[in-house]
């Protein structure tokens, strides 16, 4: 059985649904190729994807060491190459909560970014670039 599934919509638009929650997204079309540029592109669902799977392993960390990174906000900036037309950076930007993080612990939270499914499973011309802001 499929674990999520996706129907055209036409116009540029595809429904996605993830079938265990039911949940549903619709991506269009960037402006800058034929699109509306209404909802998430597919490439924006990527470097978005990124950003989640990196946050989603930074909190497993924090759950298991007993580290709170509630509150950590995150800003992504993709970019797009020609020829092929491809993403050709991604930019994470992690503004970390304000809380007196110790320099082991920094350093075992950035290592989560570089050891996620999904910046282990984007190509490597792709340039991901992962910024931590720290308060303190």
């Amino acid at each position: 059985m499929a674990n999520m599934k996706a129907v055209y919509l036409g116009d540029l638009r595809v429904e996605c649904t993830h079938v265990a929650s039911g949940t549903t997204l619709v991506t269009d079309a960037p402006v800058d190729n034929n699109g509306k540029g209404e909802a998430f592109s597919p490439t924006d669902l990527c470097a978005t994807a990124l950003a989640a799977c990196c946050m989603t392993i930074i909190g497993i960390y924090g759950r298991t060491h007993d580290v709170d990174v509630t509150g950590t906000s995150i800003d992504i900036v993709k970019t797009m190459s020609a020829d092929p037309r491809r993403i050709g950076k991604i930019e994470i930007i992690f503004d970390m909560p304000d809380r007196e993080y110790s320099p082991r612990q920094k350093a075992a939270i950035e290592r989560c970014a570089h050891t996620c499914p999904v910046h282990l499973s984007l190509h490597p011309d792709v340039e991901q670039v992962f910024t931590f802001n720290w308060k303190k």
